[in-house]
């Protein structure tokens, strides 16, 4: 069994191990960058596109009874999000490679990277 590294990112890999994902198989991870708004979204979809990432806008109205003078307007409310769906091995380094690399790529168009999660489906597990 693999042992990753004492960080969020090695806590994420170290479950979908535990949870029974083949960790030598190429899976589905998607890659957040949290925009403010419209406009830095697209600009940052067409560069995360320009480097050869597949970059998909995604529009979250927040939760419907959202009060802006009493919620977190980060947690509930309205927010923008590119997504960058890369088809690979679930490797530590990889992984953190492919984040700074999109953190370079969107910090200076507003972007910011958010984290990543993996699309399960027939290609997660055996």
């Amino acid at each position: 069994m693999t042992t990753y590294p004492d960080d969020a990112d090695g806590a994420v890999l170290s479950d979908l191990a535990a949870e029974g994902v083949d960790m030598t198989k190429a899976l589905t991870i998607e890659f957040f960058v949290a925009v403010p708004n419209e406009a830095s979204a697209m600009k940052v979809a067409a560069a995360m596109g320009e480097a050869g990432y597949e970059a998909q806008i995604v529009y979250d109205e927040g939760e419907p009874d959202f009060d802006p003078e009493t919620d977190d307007v980060n947690e509930f409310g309205p927010s923008w999000t590119v997504y960058a769906n890369v088809h690979m091995v679930p490797e530590y380094n990889e992984v953190m490679r492919i984040q700074s690399d999109l953190d370079q790529i969107t910090r200076p168009l507003g972007g910011k990277p958010d984290g990543w999660g993996v699309m399960f489906g027939r290609d997660a597990k055996e």
